[in-house]
């Protein structure tokens, strides 16, 4: 069996956590479960499902992530990075324990439900992403939203999934996007004001992930703001058949592919009158009108580098 160190990071993640530690724990070597602040039992129950568990305060996903593989510099073998909403299916468990390739990172397909359905259809799922990789070989991009592993050397692909199926409420759903429109702002003016350090998979050649951004970085986001969503929407819900799904998944295809991309489009602008407005850069009116302290990720980044 193949060294592996699985990473998981938590926040209140009760419901979930022992689920996706008893998807990982027979091919194991060691699980890291990184948490920010907890209020419920999660960190208690992840030690008693025989989780390592560290703590460290909440910047985004990338800087949380690349501070887990900074505690792990040294441990050999493979780390796979997993959500705390998420289990490894037994087919991808039997192909881990099996041995991987001499290669530096693995794609293995990732499958989604959404209140308890599957979502089959909208041209989404299954995804392929790179999930798995030599410790010491892959780090997490800097971004504040939709961060992929990247990795210098040679990949392969596993036929496995990974299964992510959040039990949370709807109104966590939403509460949760909305906080998730509010980092994909940063990036989108990141990407043209260049006030932080960001990296994008959408220059890399290859992967279905990497496709995916560069055509979002590239056309989607030259599209007229608001009309971006209904376009977008259109093409998952019409044209790649997602009014197929079951009743709940095809309200994912509405409140992500539609309400979730003009939320994003409404918090840009709303930043970008506060700039004009205000005569201030994008950090100060990010700060001012989301809430979102981007000095604290920069401190972050900068004491890693060093």
């Amino acid at each position: 069996m193949t060294d592996l160190t699985v990473i998981i990071l938590t926040r209140d993640e009760a419901q979930h956590i022992g689920r996706a530690i008893a998807s990982v724990k027979d091919i194991a070597t060691r699980i890291v479960v990184v948490d920010s602040g907890s209020t419920d039992e999660t960190v208690r129950l992840a030690k008693d499902a025989g989780a390592e568990v560290l703590r460290h305060r909440w910047v985004n996903y990338a800087t949380q992530f690349n501070w887990a593989l900074d505690q792990i510099k040294g441990t050999p073998g493979w780390v796979l990075r997993l959500d705390a909403d998420e289990i490894v299916t037994p087919d991808l468990a039997n192909q881990l324990a099996a041995g991987l390739p001499d290669v530096d990172g693995i794609y293995i397909g990732r499958r989604m439900y959404f209140m308890g359905q599957p979502i089959r259809h909208g041209g989404l799922f299954p995804i392929r992403v790179l999930r798995l990789f030599r410790n010491g070989t892959g780090r997490c991009e800097e971004r504040w939203m939709d961060e992929h592993i990247i990795v210098d050397g040679p990949t392969a692909d596993l036929p496995g999934e990974i299964i992510d199926d959040n039990r949370n409420s709807l109104d966590w759903w939403i509460a949760k996007h909305n906080g998730y429109a509010s980092r994909e702002v940063v990036d989108i003016l990141n990407q043209t004001h260049q006030f932080l350090p960001q990296e994008t998979i959408g220059d890399l050649r290859g992967g279905q992930a990497a496709g995916k951004r560069w055509i979002k970085e590239h056309i989607y986001a030259r599209l007229p703001g608001g009309l971006r969503a209904g376009a977008y929407f259109f093409y998952r819900y019409v044209v790649r058949l997602g009014f197929l799904d079951g009743r709940q998944a095809r309200s994912f295809h509405v409140l992500q592919g539609f309400w979730y991309r003009y939320l994003v489009d409404a918090k840009l602008a709303e930043v970008q009158r506060h700039m004009v407005a205000h005569n201030v850069g994008p950090v100060e009116a990010i700060e001012v009108v989301l809430g979102l302290d981007l000095r604290a990720a920069s401190s972050s980044t900068e004491r890693r580098a060093a």
